[in-house]
C-alpha cells in the first residue's frame, strides 16, 4: 500500500482546509487551484507507452475511458473536443488531446450525448486495459461505418441552418501531384497498398490516400466566420481557386489543417482585418440559451455564380467536415467570442440531431472565457495527464481529486509504480499546481505582486518545499530548478528586482499595474536556457504580453510530482493554501539566503529535508496555521525509502535512499537527429548513526571514512554517500568503475576493530537481472530487501586513515573522488 495520511490526521487537515478558506474569503483573496495530475496504467506497465513514449494504442483507449468517466462526474451537458496536441521536435505528428467544456451557469452546451460518437477499442487493448470490467455509466452511441456522402449532407443543412448559401460549400480532395510524387519515391518492390505500414511515414500516408481512392472526395468545407452585432450574423464567402478543385495539402492531420490557404487571393497584411481576441480583462454579459436564430429546417436556394470578390472579402477561416475511421469529424474554425462558438455548436447538433448521425468535434478550442470551464486529458512520455478544472473551495477541492482519483482506478489507472529494483514512485509524471483566480482580474498574484514575492523567498529559504515533493530529476538542467539553481548571478539580480517591487507596489498595496510583475520577474524566473516554462515557478500565464492566453493570472508550481494517494495529494494543497493565506494577511519579510553548494550537499539528504520541513510546520503554527508535522511523515518515507538497519553493541546505523542531480551530457548522435542524455549512474544513500560515542565510533565505506555531522541529537550522527552505481556506455567519468556493493563498517578505534556492518547492493546480490516490473507492493518491498544485508563487516583489525574533509560538500563522501 502506498503512504497515506491516516483518518484522523484526515479529519485535521479537513478542519484546516475549511479554516483557511473562512479567512481566504474574509481577506476577499478570490484563490482558484487546479492542477495537473498523471497516471500510469496499472495494467501492462512494462509497455513503452507507460514508461518513455508519448503514445501508445493502449493509452489511447484508457484516455478515451477515463475521459467518459471525468465527463460524467464534472461535465454533464459538456461538449467533448477531440483535437490535437502539442507537437514535440522529432514527432512526426502531433499528439492527441481530448478536452470537454461546459458551462459554469449549469445550463448544456451540448443537450443529447447520444450524438458524440465513440470509437471501438482496438483489439491491442484489452477489456481488462480499458476498465471494461468496472461498471460505469451507460457508453456513448459507436456509429457503423458510414457512407462520406453523410458528410455532403451534413455540410449543406448546417449551410442552411446558419443561413448561408450552399453554394459556399466546397469538396474537397487528396491532391494527386503529391501522391504520384511520393509513390514514384518508393522502392520498386513496395506496394503500398499491400504493404502493413502502421507508422505515419510517408509511405503510411500514401497508402492511406491510394486505398481511399484520389479521385473521391475526401470532405467538404464551408467558409465561415462570425460577425458580432445585437445578434451573431454568419458570413462566408467563395475560394477563388487556382484549379477546379479544392486540393489539401500533404499529410495525415485532419482536413481542417490542410487546407491551402496560401492559395487564396493575397492582401496585403497590413490591410488584412484582424480579428483580436477579447481581452481577458473585459467585461463579460449573462450568457444566454443556445440557440437563439429562429431553427429554418429548409435549405436555402442556391445563388447564382457570383462575379470575382474583392480578395479583402475572402474569409480564410473554415468550418470542415470529412468521414474518418467510420466517424463524421467536424473541425471547428477559430471563433473570437463564446457567444459565437456556442453558437454554433448549436446549430451543429441540431444537424446531428436532424440527420441521426453522430459526430465528434475536433479543431479549434474555444475562446477563453471565465464563463467556460474546461478540463482535458493528453498523453506525456510514460502517463496520461489530466488537465483538472480550478476551483475556489476546499471542499471543492477536495471532492475532485477523490472522483479524479476514482474515475482513475475505475479506468484502470493508477497514480504509482515501481521501479525494476523495487524502489516506490510516483507516476514519474508531473503534478504541477496552478493558483489564480477565477478571472484575471481577481487573481490574487495580479491584485498584490508582494504575495509572489513572499512565495519565492519563503521557497527559496526552505529547500526542503523544492525537494520533497519533487521527482528523481532534479538540479539545474531539470524540468523546474529552483530560482537559485539556474544562474550564478540570480540572487543578486532578484534582490534588485524584489527592490524594485517594493518601490512600485508596498506590500499590501493593491495593483492597478498587473503587467508590471510580470516584466519585474519574467528574465528571473528561467532555466539555464532561458526557457520561461521551464521553471520551478512559472509565470508564462500570469500576464505575458506575447498573447491574451497568457495573460490569465496563473501561477504554475512544476516541483510536484505525482504523489500516490489522494490525501498526499490534497496535504500539499492544504500546505500551499496555508502560505497564500498567511502572506496575503502579513506579507513575508525575509531576506533571501545565499545556499552555496550547502543546498546539494546538506539538502540532499533527508534528514535535513525533515529538519526544513519541521521549522515550515512549526513557522506555520506559529502564524495559526495548525499544520502536523506528522502529516509530512508520508511524503519522507515515500521520497526517502530505508533500505535497512542494524544494531552492534548499542550503536544503530540507518540506510536511507538520498537525493542525487542528475547531469545533462552533451549531445550525442541518435537516431532522428542528436540527443541530450541524462547521467542517473550516480546515486546517493544517508548514513545515519545514533548512539554513537564520538572519539571512539567511526563509519568506514569500502574503506573509507565517512564525514559523520552531528545533528544535534546526543550521539546521533549523519552523513551522506556518492558513488557509481551503474555504468551505462555513455555517462560522465567513464574510467571510474562500478563502485556498488557498499560495505558499512562500524569501527570501534579505541580497539582498531569494526564491530559490525552492512552491505547494500544497487541490484540483485546474486546477479539476477529483473526482466518485469513488480506487480504490486509486496513483490517491490521484497525486491527492495533482497538488496541490504545486516551483515558482511570487514572482520579482524581495521586502520581506518584519516581523510580530508571535501569543503565544497563536507556532508558527503564521494567514492568518486580518490584521496591523495
Amino acid at each position: 500500500m502506498p503512504p497515506r495520511v491516516c483518518w484522523q490526521q484526515w479529519q485535521a487537515v479537513q478542519s484546516l482546509g475549511r479554516a483557511i478558506d473562512q479567512e481566504l474569503h474574509q481577506g476577499d483573496v478570490r484563490l482558484t487551484q487546479g492542477g495537473e495530475p498523471t497516471f500510469v496504467a496499472l495494467d501492462n506497465m512494462d509497455a513503452p507507452e507507460w514508461n518513455i513514449a508519448a503514445l501508445g494504442e493502449q493509452k489511447w483507449a484508457l484516455a478515451q475511458n477515463l475521459m467518459q468517466r471525468l465527463c460524467d462526474r464534472f461535465a454533464p451537458g459538456g461538449l467533448r473536443y477531440f483535437g490535437q496536441g502539442k507537437w514535440y521536435p522529432g514527432e512526426p505528428l502531433p499528439r492527441w488531446a481530448l478536452s470537454v467544456y461546459w458551462r459554469l451557469d449549469g445550463k448544456p452546451v451540448w443537450h443529447d450525448a447520444a450524438l458524440l460518437a465513440n470509437e471501438p477499442v482496438s483489439p491491442a487493448a484489452s477489456p481488462a486495459s480499458v476498465g471494461a470490467a468496472i461498471p460505469a455509466s451507460p457508453p456513448q452511441a459507436i456509429p457503423q461505418a458510414i457512407p462520406k456522402a453523410r458528410a455532403y449532407h451534413f455540410a449543406h443543412l448546417l449551410a442552411s441552418r446558419l443561413q448561408l448559401s450552399t453554394d459556399y460549400v466546397i469538396a474537397a480532395y487528396e491532391d494527386p501531384l503529391i501522391a504520384l510524387t511520393m509513390e514514384a519515391a518508393l522502392p520498386v518492390n513496395i506496394d503500398p497498398v499491400k504493404a502493413k505500414l502502421s507508422d505515419a511515414s510517408t509511405r503510411g500516408q500514401l497508402a492511406r490516400k491510394l486505398r481511399t481512392g484520389l479521385g473521391e472526395t475526401i470532405g467538404y468545407v464551408l467558409p465561415l466566420k462570425a460577425q458580432m452585432a445585437e445578434k451573431i450574423i454568419w458570413q462566408s464567402s467563395l475560394w477563388p481557386l487556382k484549379t477546379e478543385r479544392l486540393f489539401l495539402l500533404g499529410g495525415d492531420s485532419p482536413l481542417g489543417l490542410r487546407l491551402p490557404l496560401d492559395s487564396l487571393p493575397w492582401v496585403d497584411p497590413k490591410a488584412q482585418p484582424v480579428d483580436f481576441p477579447v481581452d481577458p480583462y473585459a467585461a463579460r454579459q449573462v450568457l444566454g440559451d443556445y440557440p437563439r436564430t429562429p431553427i429554418n429546417p429548409k435549405l436555402v436556394a442556391p445563388s447564382p455564380v457570383l462575379p470575382p470578390i474583392n480578395p479583402h472579402e475572402v474569409i480564410h477561416t473554415a468550418l470542415a467536415l470529412e468521414v474518418r475511421n467510420g466517424i463524421l469529424y467536424v473541425f471547428m474554425p477559430p471563433l473570437t467570442t463564446l457567444e459565437s462558438w456556442l453558437d454554433l455548436v448549436a446549430a451543429i447538433e441540431y444537424c446531428a440531431k436532424t440527420l441521426k448521425q453522430p459526430i465528434r468535434m475536433e479543431g479549434y478550442a474555444p475562446p477563453r472565457d471565465a464563463r467556460l470551464q474546461s478540463l482535458s486529458v493528453t498523453p506525456d512520455p510514460g502517463v496520461i495527464e489530466v488537465n483538472i478544472h480550478p476551483v475556489s473551495t476546499w471542499d471543492e477541492l477536495e471532492r475532485n481529486m477523490h472522483q479524479l482519483y476514482e474515475a482513475a482506478r475505475y479506468a484502470r489507472l493508477g497514480a504509482e509504480k515501481f521501479m525494476l529494483d523495487g524502489r516506490h514512485t510516483g507516476t514519474g509524471g508531473g503534478n504541477h499546481v496552478t493558483l489564480g483566480g477565477a478571472t484575471p482580474a481577481d487573481s490574487p498574484f495580479l491584485r498584490r505582486p508582494d504575495l509572489l514575492k513572499s512565495l519565492l523567498t519563503y521557497w527559496q529559504q526552505h529547500p526542503a518545499l523544492s525537494y520533497l515533493f519533487s521527482g528523481q530529476f532534479i538540479g539545474p538542467t531539470s524540468q523546474a530548478p529552483r530560482v537559485d539553481e539556474a544562474r550564478d548571478d540570480t540572487l543578486g539580480e532578484l534582490e534588485i528586482a524584489f527592490q524594485q517591487l517594493d518601490l512600485q507596489f508596498p506590500p499590501g498595496q493593491i495593483s492597478e499595474q498587473p503587467w508590471m510583475i510580470d516584466r519585474l520577474l519574467r528574465h528571473m524566473l528561467v532555466d539555464l536556457t532561458g526557457n520561461t516554462h521551464r521553471a520551478e515557478f512559472c509565470i508564462d500565464k500570469l500576464y505575458s504580453p506575447d498573447s491574451s492566453t497568457g495573460r490569465l493570472g496563473i501561477l504554475e508550481l512544476r516541483a510536484f510530482e505525482m504523489p500516490p494517494h489522494e490525501r498526499m495529494n490534497l496535504v500539499q494543497s492544504v500546505l500551499l493554501r496555508a502560505l497564500v493565506a498567511r502572506f496575503w494577511k502579513n506579507p513575508y519579510r525575509g531576506q533571501l539566503v545565499d545556499w552555496g553548494t550547502a543546498l546539494h550537499d546538506r539538502f540532499m539528504l533527508p534528514h535535513f529535508i525533515e529538519q526544513d520541513m519541521q521549522d515550515i510546520c512549526h513557522d506555520l503554527r506559529e502564524a495559526g496555521y495548525a499544520l502536523d508535522d506528522a502529516w509530512f511523515v508520508p511524503f519522507l518515507e515515500f521520497r526517502f525509502p530505508r533500505y535497512g538497519t542494524v544494531s552492534y553493541e548499542g550503536v544503530t546505523l540507518e540506510v536511507r535512499q538520498a537525493i542525487e542531480p542528475w547531469h545533462v551530457l552533451g549531445e550525442e548522435m541518435a537516431a532522428g537527429g542528436t540527443a541530450r542524455y541524462v547521467d542517473s549512474s550516480i546515486e546517493r544513500v544517508q548514513i545515519k548513526v545514533r548512539g554513537l560515542i564520538g572519539n571512539r565510533h567511526h563509519v568506514a565505506c569500502n574503506g573509507r571514512r565517512v564525514p559523520l555531522h552531528p545533528t544535534g541529537v546526543p550521539g546521533e550522527y549523519v552523513a551522506g554517500v556518492r558513488f557509481k552505481a551503474w555504468a551505462p556506455y555513455s555517462a560522465l567519468h567513464p574510467t571510474i568503475g562500478v563502485q556498488a556493493p557498499l560495505t558499512f563498517d562500524l569501527i570501534d578505534g579505541w580497539n582498531d576493530r569494526a564491530v559490525g556492518g552492512c552491505t547494500y547492493h544497487v541490484s540483485h546480490p546474486g546477479g539476477r537481472g529483473y526482466e518485469l516490473f513488480p506487480v504490486n507492493a509486496n513483490e517491490a518491498e521484497a525486491r527492495r530487501r533482497s538488496r541490504f544485508w545486516e551483515h558482511g563487516h570487514t572482520p579482524g583489525q581495521y586502520i581506518l586513515h584519516p581523510e580530508r574533509l571535501n569543503p565544497r560538500f563536507p556532508l558527503t563522501l564521494d567514492l568518486r573522488w580518490q584521496p591523495r
